[in-house]
């Protein structure tokens, strides 16, 4: 699968997220609201994300992981920044 990586990644995001690749949480996008997301994690919590790159791909009821070291989103073949909103 051929993945989209957002201008807002920093290279320092990815390096963080590859040195640290058990950190990633699971879930399901649950909502998206213009900028932001609501994404229901497989823990049973529930994170509201704003999303700083494009969020015109993403649609509810599919898996999605957040890293949130990193503060990255992976959502369909985009790899963009999200922080807690």
């Amino acid at each position: 699968m051929s993945r989209t990586i957002s201008s807002t990644v920093h290279p320092i995001q990815r390096c963080m997220a590859a040195a640290n690749s058990s950190a990633w949480w699971d879930g399901i996008l649950v909502e998206v609201d213009g900028g932001e997301v609501t994404v229901a994690l497989f823990t049973g919590a529930t994170m509201r994300l704003r999303v700083v790159g494009p969020v015109v791909d993403f649609t509810p009821n599919e898996p999605v992981a957040y890293h949130p070291v990193a503060e990255l989103l992976s959502a369909s073949a985009v790899l963009t920044t999200a922080r807690v909103a």
